[in-house]
């Protein structure tokens, strides 16, 4: 029950940063190699608001914001500056955002590691024989509104409705009068979004440092392709089952391969499953 709960911790973080990936997919079939540093951004920028005072749900707020203007940047001064619809060199885009991301972070906040206080305490609380955080409790919950809020946005609204048209048929969506270029700078701001709400609420328990965002993002990135890359419901489930995986290896075989699960497990993904567990389209896209 014990490694359940942490993996199940772990695994709502990396669900929130496989919705990141699966969004700007669906958007453009570009795999964003910076959405890691979004994460960053939402953690390492709740820390620096609240050193200026600002309370915590006020600093939060902020880091998320400071992250959608930067992923509203990414897309508007690399990706569409690029004027290329390859996805290749649009990938590598991404790759050398996320090095500028991570190289302008060490510049401002150092490479030290910085610790951001628990929501509500650091008294654990028994269940069924086990013990789990309240600030695991946090990120179990954000984790769950996030995905109702995500169903009902693409749902019951027109611009989420345009997102799914624009992911289904880019030429059709644009025959009725959607802007897939909008929609594109869209997707790159909710992914932003995405991953500062995820490092904003795992920072109490990870902790958070410039380069926070290379492992957290590499293991999104495996969560969205063993749920289906491509599928929103591929990325939470594929999220909670890497989390749960990781966990059970660290308790029952050692802490030294925890970190080597996931890579383990996109290799065989590709090999065995490609189209993932819900994603049928990613293979016919590829």
């Amino acid at each position: 029950m014990q490694y359940l709960f942490s993996g199940l911790t772990a695994g709502s973080t990396y669900a929130l940063v496989a919705l990141g990936f699966t969004i700007i997919y669906n958007a453009s079939h570009i795999i964003n190699f910076a959405q890691g540093e979004f994460l960053m951004i939402g953690g390492l920028g709740s820390v620096m608001l609240m050193q200026y005072g600002l309370p915590m749900p006020v600093a939060v707020v902020g880091a998320i914001v400071v992250a959608v203007v930067a992923g509203i940047l990414v897309e508007k001064l690399a990706i569409e500056r690029a004027g290329t619809n390859d996805i290749v060199p649009l990938i590598i885009i991404t790759i050398g955002a996320s090095l500028f991301l991570r190289g302008g972070a060490q510049f401002f906040w150092g490479k030290s590691i910085h610790a951001l206080p628990a929501f509500s305490g650091n008294t654990p609380i028994n269940i069924a024989g086990a013990t789990i955080l309240p600030q695991s409790l946090w990120v179990l919950g954000v984790g769950a509104v996030v995905v109702c809020l995500l169903a009902w946005f693409f749902k019951r609204t027109l611009t989420g409705k345009a997102m799914l048209a624009v992911s289904h048929n880019p030429d059709a969506a644009r025959l009725v009068g959607i802007n897939p270029r909008f929609i594109l700078m869209l997707s790159f701001a909710l992914a932003a979004a995405l991953g500062a709400i995820a490092g904003a609420v795992a920072a109490p328990i990870t902790l958070t440092a410039y380069d926070v965002g290379v492992m957290l993002g590499l293991k999104g990135f495996v969560a969205a392709v063993l749920g289906g890359l491509g599928s929103p419901l591929g990325a939470v489930a594929g999220g909670l089952l890497l989390g749960i995986m990781e966990a059970f290896t660290a308790g029952y075989v050692s802490s030294e391969y925890k970190d080597a699960v996931p890579f383990v497990i996109v290799l065989l993904v590709l090999f065995l499953m490609p189209s993932g567990l819900f994603g049928s389209r990613a293979t016919e896209r590829v």
